[in-house]
């Protein structure tokens, strides 16, 4: 293991490339940085923990890319790729032969809204709610080193289980961030596979000398049975994420679980959500317990299959009142799916008591910061919660929003924070990225570098966010409070309210002509 500054996208490469024969892709914002990292690393040569390099091909379409998926699983070879949005839902046909046929794979889905009525490049998890009937097992990571270590897990549980993965990160935030990490050795990731598991995989590839039928078209008498025949696997499979979630935190001293809870043991309004989100509802249920509430989160890991034993095994006995967080948005639904998930999962077992609302939040890479978090605990406790809310936009149409008072800095004392205006191909972000990435590299510190630009990339405004310290740095949101700003573009000053939250005594650096 040794630190590295990178961003999701590669923390999640870096994982597939190493259990991978073979990588069918095709590019779409914001997955494409996977399959570029994995076609420089076998065009280098690179080899994975079988000896060899990666055998990438760029297809002409993510359907295609899913049906080379398909095809290279059923002849033995580990296979992966890379996807998001509507990318995702173009492979969906071929996601359901995957998982009927129990063809063990891992998509990562650098997870991005689906056009609806309008196309956004920017994350959510539009895209993966929309798969979640292929039955593929669906795992959320909600940082970057996060994106590693659960990457990992889903390459080794999927040999295991024979139940296909989607291996999902929110896209932009997580997938372009960059964060000081540990990466994984490939020595170290090769000692955990299953190697009877990866051998009966391979023994099960399409061969004359052993012949078999598959693919076949089938009848009423024996179609519901067939279907009905994998569910056993999926039965198995949380506890096989379980102990693989055991393994992996053996090699790196950080241990999941399915559902994990955080926050007051006897508290009694918590809330539940998944992704980039946790990182931030983590860090304010700390705050406001250290302030004398009593509040806590579950962070959802294994979304798919939902365990309920796992769910009600961290939920405090204490709890009354629930808030779930989805960041998707299904029309003419009862309620989102996350929200659907907890509702039934609690009258399954016997915890009508618990009051639950639903909310949306942080849609298409809409901010998600302390303050909303807040807003989502106020809510909560009111006599009449409001269900079915969204925060972090003010809804004059529905009226479904929660106010959101004052900002929250829950930052640690030592935390530097830096923003950079510059336009869009001015070289700013680029030079930002290796400044981070030389604090990251080249000193004990932590660093974080985000970077906002809009759909135009080049020629629009863009702004970077660089932060850096002597303690882990959980704030997958924007710098609001910089120690520094920094403009690159003398004509911002007139246009845009830079100063805006600037510390006292901060900085202020105008490079102009």
């Amino acid at each position: 293991m040794r630190k590295m500054t990178v961003n999701g996208n590669f923390a999640a490469a870096h994982v597939a490339y190493a259990f991978s024969d073979v990588a069918a892709i095709y590019p779409i914002t914001p997955s494409s940085d996977m399959g570029e990292y994995c076609d420089e690393w076998a065009a280098h040569g690179q080899k994975n923990i079988f000896g060899q390099p990666v055998h990438v091909a760029e297809l002409q379409s993510e359907a295609g890319a899913a049906g080379a998926v398909h095809g290279s699983l059923v002849n033995g070879a580990m296979t992966t790729t890379f996807t998001a949005s509507q990318g995702l839902l173009l492979m969906i046909p071929n996601m359901y032969k995957i998982s009927g046929e129990l063809l063990p794979t891992v998509f990562h889905v650098s997870a991005r809204s689906v056009a609806a009525h309008a196309l956004s490049i920017f994350g959510d998890h539009s895209d993966v709610m929309a798969a979640r009937q292929t039955g593929f097992a669906m795992l959320a990571s909600g940082s970057v080193q996060e994106t590693m270590d659960l990457a990992l897990v889903a390459h080794l549980a999927t040999l295991k289980s024979r139940v296909p993965f989607i291996h999902f990160f929110d896209g932009f935030r997580i997938s372009h961030e960059i964060q000081k990490i540990d990466v994984l050795d490939y020595g170290e990731m090769a000692a955990l596979i299953d190697k009877e598991a990866l051998g009966a995989f391979r023994s099960r590839a399409m061969s004359p000398h052993r012949p078999e039928l598959r693919g076949t078209a089938q009848n009423p008498d024996i179609y519901f049975q067939g279907r009905e025949a994998a569910h056993p696997y999926y039965l198995a499979a949380p506890e096989i994420v379980v102990e693989t979630m055991q393994q992996v935190g053996e090699l790196t001293g950080r241990y999941y679980k399915p559902f994990d809870y955080f926050g007051a043991p006897d508290a009694e309004h918590i809330a539940v959500s998944m992704g980039s989100s946790n990182d931030t509802l983590e860090e304010t249920v700390n705050y406001l317990n250290s302030q004398g509430a009593k509040v806590g989160l579950i962070k959802v890991r294994l979304y798919r299959p939902f365990s309920v034993r796992h769910f009600v095994d961290v939920l405090p006995a204490s709890v009354k009142k629930i808030a779930v967080l989805d960041r998707t948005k299904e029309p003419g639904a009862l309620g989102e799916p996350l929200y659907l998930d907890v509702q039934t999962a609690l009258a399954e077992t016997g915890r009508k008591n618990i009051e639950v609302v639903g909310g949306r939040y942080g849609l298409s890479s809409k901010e998600f910061t302390p303050a909303m978090v807040k807003a989502v605990f106020d809510n909560l406790a009111q006599k009449e919660p409001k269900n079915h809310f969204t925060v972090g936009i003010v809804d004059d149409v529905s009226h479904t929003s929660l106010e959101v008072k004052e900002q929250l800095n829950i930052a640690p004392k030592d935390l530097f924070s830096a923003k950079f205006f510059g336009l869009g191909s001015d070289g700013t972000v680029g030079a930002n990225r290796n400044s981070i990435t030389i604090i990251g590299d080249h000193t004990d510190m932590y660093a974080q570098g985000f970077f906002v630009f809009d759909s135009k990339k080049s020629g629009g405004i863009t702004i970077s966010h660089l932060r850096f310290g002597n303690t882990p740095i959980k704030a997958p949101y924007l710098v609001s409070q910089p120690d520094l700003v920094a403009c690159h573009n003398p004509s911002y000053v007139t246009r845009y309210d830079l100063l805006e939250g600037i510390k006292e005594g901060g900085v202020f650096l105008l490079n102009s002509p």
